[in-house]
């Protein structure tokens, strides 16, 4: 069984996004987890955009990546230029990944506006996480 670690800034948004997705598309095949060099909450909006996909994220936690830092992971995909820069080293045979997907919590404008960037930024991740698992997990 795989150990995905999907890692962001805050632990609020696209890494939440992604380990929502990926735990959708691996199934029982991978472990995913998701953390953040800091932790800011899971988004509110996060959890709805992804409810409108019939996916809860909902008890989703927040988490500090020194957390799993004895997780021997397979895979740690970073999802922002911060957390690629910042990136604990993890020891064994790890292999990174790394895509800076929008962050959809600075989107600027009015709610529904806002609540528009969110649903592209899920469903860019979405297509991106489909991809990972259908290549790397099986």
């Amino acid at each position: 069984m795989k150990n995905i670690l999907v890692l962001c800034t805050g632990n609020s948004c696209r890494s939440q996004l992604a380990e929502g997705y990926l735990r959708f598309f691996a199934g029982d095949k991978a472990n995913i987890y998701s953390a953040g060099i800091e932790t800011h909450g899971v988004n509110p909006r996060a959890i709805q955009v992804m409810a409108e996909d019939h996916i809860d994220i909902s008890e989703h936690t927040s988490n500090h990546v020194d957390e799993y830092i004895n997780i021997p992971f397979d895979y740690v995909i970073t999802v922002c230029d911060n957390a690629n820069e910042a990136c604990p080293f993890f020891p064994g045979n790890v292999q990174r990944f790394h895509h800076n997907f929008p962050d959809p919590a600075k989107a600027k404008g009015t709610p529904e506006e806002i609540l528009n960037e969110f649903r592209n930024v899920r469903d860019i991740i979405k297509a991106y996480a489909a991809n990972f698992v259908k290549q790397y997990v099986g």
